[in-house]
């Protein structure tokens, strides 16, 4: 008897993985389970439209639980994987529950996501102290800024400059806290932090740069007031936490699969045992675009791409994720859209209206077109994404010059380059 296919993590990718075994003809059984009880939704909107409160749960699902059961798509919510065996290697095995529940399977498939990396400050487990990453932390947040006048924000990356957003829209009193020298700025060249540093203080967020939090002070175990590096107090009813998150390994490690800054795969989304696959946040993978090194890329299109991936793998298909990663941001009334990555670039070009807040930078190494930036300027973000898809360029010279439209500039790439 078909044991069927176990995929843990109930995830974008995870459900994006059980849609596509669908789709490429798998029959047997397919189970899909999840520690959150709630059933698969969208992650993006937790820090945007559903902290604004203009969205609910039901309107972020990814599927409605009767639609994966009209795909013969077993869907387990509430329920935690502890243990995984693999028998003789894989791929069949068993995965035990913690409220020890046994589920075998045939073949076995990795979307367990990432944790929020947790604040290491006295007083960090005081009330009002919140991360966000799953519905229930965004829920929580929700309810505790509805009340909150003076918010703190740990951390200038996406996830803390988007609540940071939010809370500046409702007019609280606003405070981001950045350890490093500028805002987002493993994924974003200096022009663009400085861009965003400065919209917030337009906006008025104060913006604290090389700076930590060494302290968080309380009354009756709820916060009230942030001391920073410099020795300065800031008052907060309100911490948000957004120092980055780390892969969730255990389960892969138990079955001594590679794992180095997240689970191992390689371009066909296998682990380093070939009968396991995994999907998503938690995994490290060959540069899509160049196959070389290795990414960890937190994006819904690699979630999606990358499981798409893993369902054609486990089918026992060839496919690839070698699609152009690209990934958005939004804050007040600015996109971010990013097509690309831009790590190891030594020239960048910048067209448009920084101070108008439309304009884009697309990065290059020797030559070679890498990525864009763009802040409302889909169009350019749309020409660099579909001259990646298709292995052309935009001469540096050229995108320079912004009366010209980036699509106008796109031309194949010099064989070798």
């Amino acid at each position: 008897m078909d044991a069927g296919t176990l995929i843990v993590g109930a995830s974008q990718a995870g459900l994006q993985l059980a849609v596509s075994l669908r789709d490429v003809g798998e029959t047997g059984p397919i189970t899909l389970i999840g520690e959150e009880p709630h059933a698969p939704y969208q992650r993006p909107p937790l820090s945007k439209a559903y902290l604004q409160g203009s969205a609910e749960l039901e309107q972020l699902w990814l599927r409605a639980p009767e639609v994966l059961t009209g795909s013969d798509i077993s869907l387990v919510t509430g329920e935690r994987i502890e243990t995984l065996e693999l028998t003789d290697g894989g791929p069949s095995g068993s995965a035990r529950t913690k409220s020890g529940q046994v589920l075998t399977f045939n073949r076995l498939a990795l979307t367990v996501g990432a944790r929020p990396r947790r604040l290491e400050a006295p007083g960090a487990d005081l009330d009002g102290v919140t991360y966000l990453r799953t519905a229930d932390d965004a829920t929580l947040l929700r309810g505790l800024q509805s009340d909150a006048e003076s918010v703190v924000v740990i951390g200038g990356g996406f996830i803390g400059l988007e609540a940071a957003a939010v809370a500046r829209a409702q007019g609280k009193s606003v405070t981001v806290v950045e350890a490093a020298d500028r805002l987002i700025g493993r994924a974003v060249a200096p022009v663009v932090s400085e861009f965003y540093r400065a919209a917030h203080s337009r906006r008025g967020v104060e913006v604290r740069l090389d700076t930590r939090v060494t302290c968080l002070a309380g009354e009756h175990n709820r916060v009230h007031a942030v001391e920073l590096s410099d020795g300065t107090w800031i008052p907060a009813d309100l911490v948000i936490v957004g120092i980055g998150v780390v892969p969730r390994t255990k389960l892969a490690r138990q079955l001594n699969l590679e794992c180095e800054g997240g689970i191992v795969v390689d371009r066909h989304a296998r682990t380093s045992n070939p009968t396991v696959v995994a999907a998503g946040d938690c995994t490290v993978q060959p540069h899509p675009l160049t196959g070389r090194g290795q990414v960890r890329l937190e994006s819904v299109q690699n979630a999606i791409s990358q499981a798409k991936t893993a369902a054609a793998t486990l089918a026992g298909q060839s496919e690839p994720n070698d699609s152009v990663p690209w990934f958005w941001s939004d804050q007040y009334n600015l996109k971010l859209q990013i097509a690309g990555l831009s790590g190891g670039h030594d020239q960048h070009v910048v067209r448009g209206d920084i101070e108008g807040e439309a304009f884009s930078v697309l990065y290059y190494r020797e030559g070679a077109l890498l990525a864009v930036d763009a802040v409302n300027q889909a169009g350019d973000y749309m020409a660099v994404r579909k001259a990646l898809t298709q292995g052309a360029t935009i001469p540096a010279e050229a995108a320079a010059d912004s009366s010209v439209a980036l699509r106008e500039l796109i031309v194949p790439r010099a064989i070798g380059a």
